[in-house]
Formats: C-alpha cells, structure tokens, sequence
C-alpha cells in the first residue's frame, strides 16, 4: 500500500530537511556547490516552494519563480528523496505546480532549467529543449532550458 504524500508550503523550518535532502543528491544530480546555492535561494530568493512530505518526513521539494514581466513562471530547484524517485513524486509535484502556473492569467510560458540528469522526466511530461549550455551549474553538469508544451 502506498502511503500517502501531503504537499504543502514550505516553512522556513524545513530548511536544514531541505538542504539534507538535496545534499544526498550529490554528485549524481547535483554539483557539491550548488547545495550553498540552494542555502541562499532558500534565505532570498523563494517565491513559492513546496515540499512533499510522507508521514511526516520531507521526501521532495521544488519551487516556482517568475518573470512577471514576461509571463513567464519558471520552475526552480526539484528533487526527490533517492530511495523515493521512480513513485511518482516528482510528477505529482511537476503537475502540482504546472497546475498553480496555468491557473495564474498573466502566466504565458512554463520553462525550467535543468541538468543532462533529469531532462528526460521533463520532455515525458511535456517539456521541449530549447537550448543546452555545457558545464553551466558545474563541470559535467550542463544546463537544458526546456519549454512546457503541455
């Protein structure tokens, strides 16, 4: 039976949950120094971020930015517990915040900025690569800009 997942806000509480979960991501999906660039997105740069939680313990996380001026929303910094990926997580946050995104009238345009790691679960949910940048987070971690096309 799968137990059941909650997504909600974060808190700023759940910042050192965070920052574990993400570290145990590295180096397979994320570059060691990008942990202190989520430590400073958390304290700065969040607009919406959720995390996913299964009884009571957080398991994912992902966020939303925007470019208001563009109409574009942008998602920023997902990721999933290692021992949790491949249960649907990830798309259950992705269509959770997609659904937010489509929901706001001034939002024309869904991109996220990924790496050669993960751009696959986005083009299977409907993401288009629009550009590829060698070695942009990290070296051996390029950065994939994809476009949703629902």
């Amino acid at each position: 039976m799968k137990k059941a997942i909650n997504i909600r806000p974060y808190l700023p509480q759940d910042k050192d949950s965070v920052l574990e979960l993400m570290s145990l991501l590295v180096p397979t999906y994320f570059a060691e120094e990008e942990i202190a660039d989520l430590d400073h997105y958390l304290d700065q740069e969040i607009e919406l971020y959720f995390v996913a939680e299964r009884q009571g313990k957080i398991v994912a996380a992902a966020g939303i930015n925007f470019e208001k001026a563009e109409g574009i929303g942008k998602l920023s910094w997902d990721f999933v517990h290692p021992e949790a990926h491949g249960q649907g997580l990830g798309t259950k946050l992705l269509q959770h915040r997609i659904h937010i995104l489509q929901s706001l009238d001034d939002i024309k345009t869904i991109s996220v900025r990924t790496s050669q790691m993960a751009y696959r679960f986005y083009e299977k949910n409907g993401f288009e690569t629009v550009a590829i940048k060698k070695d942009f987070w990290a070296p051996g971690f390029d950065m994939y800009k994809m476009l949703y096309r629902g």
